[in-house]
């Protein structure tokens, strides 16, 4: 019978095999920890547990010191911040400067008026007690400077500027306030131009010393761990709330990623205690806007 002889060239080459698979997980190791080391890469920690992936846990929220100085001409670090996922809303912080901010108060202060709201049934403006500040609305592509205020709305929310309608200014005094309600429309009337209001970009343009601040009353999560939580009004602890800060843009959705309305977006302006507030919405619709 003939005996089975191994071939000796296999386990060389298998052997080689291994050594060359060592000595490259051993580079890939020391790549690694260079990359560490030099702060490219991180490594996820666990210290944390899980609370990091609960969408409604406001505890998460990190606090950056982005506080503005005389120094800076009003330009203070730009970033952003997520504060909720029911509904969807994000604060751009320093996403205007000090200049613009004063640009558009004063022009829109000589057309100041009575605030309005749109009545469902026939798409007009009429007056209501649930909104009780000024305002006026400044056309879109005004002038150069409203047209990078656009540019950049538009690059933050990856909506075009064509869908967005043109900015309206507000101011409060003290006193004054603007009821819980929604921006998405309920009636075919005001769909037409442009189809649903899909986000609102809320931009503040001054600081308020007390109350003002944007409520979310239906949001979801745990109110109470926010870092702002011991400086808001009796009205701002009534919900997930923002304070203003001058050159601030909060983002919000009133639709969700599924093209459905969200009833969590129901939000509203807290009474200003003391001092003025004065704000700048942007909202953009599904399709082109006909300005």
């Amino acid at each position: 019978m003939a005996k089975i002889r191994h071939s000796r060239l296999q386990g060389r080459k298998s052997s080689s095999f291994s050594t060359l698979t060592f000595t490259m997980l051993v580079m890939f190791s020391f790549v690694v920890l260079i990359l560490v080391a030099l702060g490219i890469l991180s490594v996820p920690s666990s210290s944390g547990g899980d609370s990091t992936h609960k969408p409604n846990d406001l505890s998460s929220i990190v606090r950056k010191n982005a506080d503005r100085s005389e120094g800076d001409e009003g330009k203070g670090e730009r970033w952003v911040e997520v504060i909720s996922w029911e509904p969807r809303a994000f604060i751009y912080h320093n996403f205007l400067t000090k200049e613009e901010c004063e640009y558009l108060i004063n022009l829109a202060m000589p057309n100041m008026k009575k605030s309005t709201v749109v009545d469902s049934e026939t798409g007009k403006s009429k007056d209501s007690r649930v909104r009780t500040s000024s305002g006026t609305f400044l056309a879109r592509g005004r002038d150069k400077v409203i047209r990078t205020i656009e540019k950049r709305i538009a690059d933050f929310t990856f909506i075009p500027v064509e869908h967005g309608e043109g900015l309206q200014i507000l101011h409060y005094e003290v006193g004054q306030k603007y009821e819980p309600h929604f921006d998405y429309f309920l009636d075919d009337f005001n769909t037409q131009n442009g189809g649903q209001r899909m986000a609102t970009l809320l931009m503040y343009l001054s600081d308020v010393e007390e109350g003002g601040e944007t409520v979310f009353p239906a949001a979801k999560g745990n109110f109470s761990s926010v870092p702002w939580w011991n400086e808001l009004s009796d009205c701002g602890k009534k919900g997930l709330s923002v304070k203003p800060k001058r050159g601030d843009a909060l983002l919000f959705w009133s639709m969700k990623p599924d093209a459905t309305l969200d009833p969590s977006s129901l939000h509203g302006g807290c009474p200003v205690i003391k001092g003025n507030k004065w704000s700048s919405t942007k909202w953009m619709r599904a399709n082109e806007y006909k300005a």
